[in-house]
């Protein structure tokens, strides 16, 4: 395993180098009930709607300002909700239908479908302190012959998957939503015989103490809005 910061390329061959490096983005559709369902004690299930639109809003323009390879949202459970659609308009993105079965299939269906020709980043849209910089380091680390990188979240997860080739046993039978995630994922890597890269350790948006955090966090950002702005208002309605 390697550890620490990749340097981001700069010069104009590398950074065609990670145009060949696409990036997926999973993402809840923002329907009350449905998304963000930890925060629905906090914000009711309405409030944790508008924030996943957010989010999910906020992950597709990081991903696009990366200036990587070609982006894909991954939508569930289909791609036929209204944000999804006006998010697709405004950005030119494909909208896919997220597949059956828990998370790691669907993790790995989406490295299945983009990242058998090249390397492939996948992130999910809960973490705010995620940046277009953080991308582009994660790409780097597999143009640079890593097998696969990461980055942590400090629950124990991760809010970044990156690979050179779709690596099913990262993803069969894991035990999500737990703090075990990221330390079982390291031991499949090791068992694989992966060479592999952690990235700063990150923190995401999951549960009602987290918000306080996140509000601190926002005032201090400067957030573009570009894709909200461009989206208006259509995927506004949960």
């Amino acid at each position: 395993m390697a550890t620490g910061r990749v340097d981001v390329i700069d010069d104009a061959d590398d950074a065609g180098e990670l145009r060949r490096v696409p990036v997926a983005v999973l993402a809840k559709a923002p329907t009350p009930g449905l998304a963000k369902t930890r925060l629905i004690p906090a914000l009711g299930a309405a409030g944790a709607a508008r924030l996943q639109r957010r989010l999910t809003r906020d992950a597709l323009r990081k991903a696009l300002d990366a200036k990587l390879g070609a982006v894909t949202l991954w939508c569930a459970p289909d791609a036929r909700h209204r944000c999804f659609r006006a998010l697709q308009a405004a950005t030119g993105v494909a909208c896919l239908d997220q597949p059956a079965g828990d998370l790691g299939a669907r993790m790995h269906a989406a490295f299945e479908r983009g990242g058998t020709q090249s390397p492939m980043l996948l992130i999910g849209t809960d973490c705010p302190p995620l940046t277009p910089r953080h991308l582009r380091q994660a790409a780097a680390a597999l143009l640079a012959g890593d097998d696969a990188v990461f980055i942590p979240a400090e629950d124990g997860g991760y809010v970044l998957v990156g690979l050179r080739r779709p690596q099913p046993a990262l993803f069969v039978d894991m035990p999500w939503s737990t703090p075990a995630v990221m330390a079982e994922t390291r031991r499949r890597a090791l068992a694989a015989g992966l060479r592999w890269r952690e990235l700063e350790t990150l923190w995401d948006l999951d549960l009602p103490a987290d918000l306080e955090r996140w509000h601190a966090w926002s005032r201090s950002a400067a957030m573009p809005t570009a894709v909200s702005q461009a989206a208006g208002t259509a995927g506004d309605a949960p």
